[in-house]
């Protein structure tokens, strides 16, 4: 018996110290880990910082505003699903990098992406008191082909990232150093902010300028989306009734636009009364046979036109100033403001 504890008590020792061992070789792989977040975290300050964002039915998933380009080389607002991650801004970056997978992913809307292939996001800061995002990006993002493509992604990555509430302006760097300009000549020796997406007109001191939402289409796949011009006016000041006026006027030429204004439907006035808009209409003929879903489509184009102003949050149409219940119509309208311009 004393033999058997003679061998016993070694084993046990052996095996106390090669567990010891393990342990401290773990806690140097766990330390080491904690210092790789670590850095992440300086890198990178999460854009959603003290914000709440919606989620969907999934928690894991956020939805996201990202632009792309189509064939006429217009911005185009798409909400995706993104997972859920620290540093999220940094996320939607990534997933708007040409490539042939998010080509592939994007094939039945037509529309394209607007970083260069290959281009990495290399680190990110947020100013959380001015709003100033700093984005430092690798080289690759200097090669775009023309300069339209080079303004469309300056205006692209700018437009999703103000989409973050915590972000006013932002600034680009390449290989961390601010370039006086891009390939193209675009002045980026600045910030930039939210102005003028798909600018249609001469600018003029006098006016102002209104944001409308025409419609696009990808006829291959029978794909309809939604984008914002911003259309010069002699307006004064920018207002309700003018950016209507400009809606029912029809999209500019050139710009393969169309809206969901039917022909023969004139525009009347409009008065905005507790967050609601109400849009006083006419008809040049009888209502279409499908007159709920022309309406509904109409309320909604003249929805995403009017989210530009913060005042108003539903909008009603009027018929020669009559409910559509007075003017004979028993129809199910949805009017809300849209949330999103496009879904996908």
């Amino acid at each position: 018996m004393y033999n058997r504890n003679k061998i016993i008590i070694p084993v046990l020792l052996v095996i106390l110290v090669v567990a010891i061992g393990l342990t401290f070789k773990l806690k140097g792989k766990k330390d080491e880990h904690s210092s790789d977040l670590l850095e992440d975290e300086i890198e990178i300050i999460r854009s959603d910082e003290s914000h709440q964002f919606e989620l969907t039915d999934d928690d894991s998933m956020r939805k996201t505003v990202l632009y792309f380009k189509d064939k006429h080389g217009l911005l185009v607002p798409v909400m995706t699903k993104l997972p859920w991650e620290e540093g999220i801004a940094k996320s939607a970056l990534r997933n708007m990098v040409d490539s042939p997978e998010l080509r592939e992913t994007m094939k039945e809307t037509g529309l394209i992406p607007i970083l260069p292939a290959g281009t990495q996001i290399l680190g990110m800061t947020i100013d959380q008191e001015t709003g100033l995002c700093k984005v430092d990006f690798s080289k690759e993002v200097l090669n775009c082909e023309t300069k339209e493509d080079e303004e469309n992604m300056i205006n692209g990555v700018v437009y999703t990232l103000t989409e973050f509430p915590s972000i006013n302006e932002v600034q680009f760097l390449v290989e961390g150093q601010v370039l006086p300009t891009f390939t193209h000549g675009t002045d980026t020796s600045s910030t930039f902010k939210r102005d003028n997406i798909n600018l249609a007109g001469a600018l003029n001191e006098e006016g102002s300028k209104v944001v409308v939402y025409f419609k696009g289409e990808n006829l291959e796949e029978n794909f309809e989306y939604y984008v914002p011009v911003t259309i010069p006016t002699l307006a004064p000041v920018p207002n309700v009734y003018t950016a209507l006026e400009v809606l029912f006027n029809g999209p500019p030429t050139g710009l393969g636009l169309t809206s969901d204004i039917p022909e023969g439907v004139t525009f009347h006035g409009v008065d905005v009364k507790e967050s609601t808009a109400y849009v006083d209409i006419s008809f040049d003929h009888e209502y279409p046979d499908n007159v709920e879903t022309v309406l509904n489509n109409m309320v909604r184009n003249i929805g995403l036109t009017l989210s530009e102003f913060d005042e108003i949050e539903s909008v009603e149409l009027l018929i020669d100033g009559k409910t559509l219940e007075e003017a004979g119509l028993d129809v199910y309208i949805n009017e809300s403001i849209p949330a999103f311009a496009n879904e996908y």
